[in-house]
């Protein structure tokens, strides 16, 4: 039987296709929220005593294929008594920072305490785990980054360890007055940053916004990069609308956001005076091959 497709009919099929292929396209950023991710088994947590990881981008998270550089990014708790296993990668270099509660670092040889806003770099090859004698739960952000065949790396001759709170303040003129940095930890040739021991993660910071304050939106072409909302509540920029506008989003405590390579990104604080400022943990790679 001859059917006829009517101009309607076109349409919606024209605009069903067009829909698929939208719903199809990798998209240029990543969301997530702490407090909704479920725990994964994880290399930490296998055979491990009171320890659980929440993948939040890479290993673990079901868009794991979206990263290039990341290997993965979560939180990982450990209980009071609890201790994770001991690892080590032979082609990973991470970086831990103490989201909160205080902890035992194992490293090698070492046991070395840590608390809330420390921070450091785990490189390659080195056995490590985290171990809690305290009566409150320790939470730590766990950072991996891959390091391509052929990179050379050199051993690290000691622990790389710092607290964010030792860290100063300053403004970078290209995002504004109102945020203010804490460039904690980069490659192994900076000179700016409080640790210098990385490969491929570039640059580790943290933003504290005035109230009101704004990370103005920008973009970085051939970077990955992960924020991460460690208190406060304001408008996430992620991405540029059809009419080349910002695309926001209302976030709250524990909003995590992976951002594409030319990803539109930036951050408009709703503190107003008297209240705490906002604070986001930040951190940037660069892609492979780019270095």
């Amino acid at each position: 039987m001859h059917r006829t497709i009517t101009r309607t009919g076109r349409l919606a099929i024209v605009l069903f296709a067009v829909s698929t292929c939208l719903l199809a396209a990798d998209p240029i950023f990543l969301r997530r929220q702490v407090s909704d991710a479920k725990p994964q088994p994880d290399d930490l947590t296998a055979n491990a005593k009171q320890a659980s990881y929440k993948p939040l981008f890479g290993i673990g998270d079901k868009d794991v294929d979206q990263l290039k550089a990341i290997a993965r990014y979560g939180e990982l708790t450990v209980a009071p008594g609890g201790a994770t296993a001991m690892v080590s990668y032979p082609a990973e270099e991470q970086m831990y920072f103490i989201e909160d509660g205080s902890a035992t670092l194992l490293y090698g040889d070492e046991k070395v305490p840590v608390k809330k806003n420390d921070f450091l770099y785990l490189p390659i090859g080195v056995r490590h785990g985290i171990a809690n004698s305290s009566n409150a739960p320790a939470k730590v952000i766990v950072m991996g980054y891959k390091i391509p065949a052929g990179m050379k790396v050199e051993p690290t001759p000691k622990l790389m360890l710092a607290s964010a709170e030792d860290v100063k303040l300053q403004v970078l003129g290209s995002h504004g007055p109102t945020t203010q940095f804490k460039l904690l930890m980069g490659f192994t040739s900076s000179q700016r940053d409080k640790l210098a021991s990385a490969y491929v993660m570039d640059s580790l910071f943290i933003m504290d916004f005035a109230p009101g304050g704004t990370n103005i939106p920008h973009n970085h072409r051939a970077e990955e990069e992960i924020y991460l909302l460690l208190r406060g509540s304001g408008d996430m920029v992620a991405g540029l609308d059809a009419d080349r506008k910002e695309v926001r989003h209302s976030v709250t405590p524990g909003a995590a956001f992976f951002f594409k390579p030319g990803t539109q990104v930036g951050y408009y604080s709703h503190a107003k005076e008297g209240q705490e400022h906002d604070l986001i943990l930040a951190v940037r790679s660069r892609l492979p091959g780019d270095r």
